[in-house]
């Protein structure tokens, strides 16, 4: 195992990057949602104090108003605490279904689309005997390196968020300390000030410590998913096939290729050379193309061929370097001659076609 983890020294490709989604494994900071979902209930509370406060300010009105005993039924619970449910569902239910909504716009943000049945999907083996031992022995040993690592970030999140908390407390000692015989109102205004820091600070502390977190997870992601070198082989075979086998249907193609060029030079009208290195066959139909057409080209062996081939069916052959140079370097087989060569080739075919009329 161990030597198979040191062999990963490749990075994960976009295919297994891919499957590794379709099964549900990315990289996710609990912590980075965890801070985010707290900043928008913060702001959810700012946005909806004076509603809530409202709310709250009519439930204690009601309840002072009905203070009167022989007015409250003692023989239904439901009718006494309805008014409590009622308000409390109009408070609690808006802010609650807002935060859903906040958590799941983080969660997508953090990991992206993914819907996998892969992490849902009942898996009969789990229940093995073996597999509910080694599942016991991992949550049990508290010494393992990542259930440490795990731990030691858990206490290190506490005290670092508890500091801040701490420090904006400390920092309105004094007007803590000054509220004894203050007014109501003035007492809660003071209160609610030194909450608010508290709670900036804390999510601060918290956002700080979940981009860290963030980086982390994504390093631990990366690492997990890297690869040996003999499986991007693999994979490259897989996806774009064995290269031996690729070159070899590559070389049959050239071939056949081949051989449909060379059959195509006994119809042509001419074969210019170089004389020697290039050979270029022309055929000019003008019931299939407006203009000649490249049936044929090659240098070297491949020009000596097309040569020969032009002696053995009678194909004129006429030496004209530039032309012949031409002619292969810019022209595809059956492809049509352009323009800026177009009376240089008219001069040839008009000479082969003389010369035909002479014989």
């Amino acid at each position: 195992m161990g030597n198979e983890a040191a062999e990963r020294t490749e990075e994960a490709t976009a295919r297994r990057r891919q499957k590794e989604r379709d099964r549900g494994n990315v990289s996710k900071s609990k912590d980075m949602e965890a801070a985010m979902v707290m900043v928008g209930g913060l702001a959810l509370l700012a946005v909806f104090s004076k509603y809530i406060y409202l709310n709250i300010q009519s439930m204690m009105h009601e309840t002072f108003t009905n203070l009167d005993p022989s007015s409250v039924d003692t023989t239904s619970v439901i009718g006494i605490l309805y008014p409590y449910f009622r308000y409390l569902g109009i408070i609690v239910l808006p802010f609650f279904c807002l935060l859903v909504v906040i958590a799941i716009i983080v969660v997508r943000m953090d990991v992206g689309h993914v819907f996998s049945l892969e992490k849902v999907k009942f898996n009969l083996k789990n229940l093995e005997p073996r597999k509910m031992l080694e599942n016991a022995k991992r949550i049990v040993n508290p010494f393992q390196p990542r259930s440490l690592v795990e731990f030691a970030k858990s206490i290190l999140k506490i005290v670092i968020v508890g500091a801040c908390g701490y420090a904006a407390i400390n920092s309105r000692k004094g007007d803590l300390l000054g509220l004894v015989g203050l007014e109501i109102p003035i007492a809660l205004n003071i209160i609610g000030s030194v909450l608010l820091n508290m709670m900036i600070n804390m999510c601060l502390a918290m956002l700080i410590l979940g981009y860290l977190d963030k980086k982390y997870q994504n390093y631990e992601y990366e690492k997990s998913i890297k690869m040996t070198k003999q499986e991007v082989k693999d994979e490259y075979k897989d996806t774009e096939g064995d290269p031996k086998i690729k070159a070899k249907i590559k070389a049959i193609q050239t071939q056949m290729a081949r051989q449909r060029m060379m059959s195509s030079v006994p119809k042509a009208d001419v074969v210019v050379t170089n004389p020697t290195h290039y050979a270029v066959a022309i055929q000019y139909d003008k019931t299939k193309a407006p203009a000649p057409i490249v049936v044929a080209k090659g240098v070297d062996y491949l020009a000596f061929q097309i040569r020969d081939i032009a002696k053995k069916h009678n194909v004129p052959i006429v030496e004209n370097r530039p032309v012949a140079r031409a002619l292969y370097n810019t022209v595809p087989v059956d492809g049509m001659i352009p323009s800026n060569l177009y009376v240089a080739v008219a001069e040839i075919l008009g000479y082969v076609y003389n010369s035909k009329r002479e014989t």
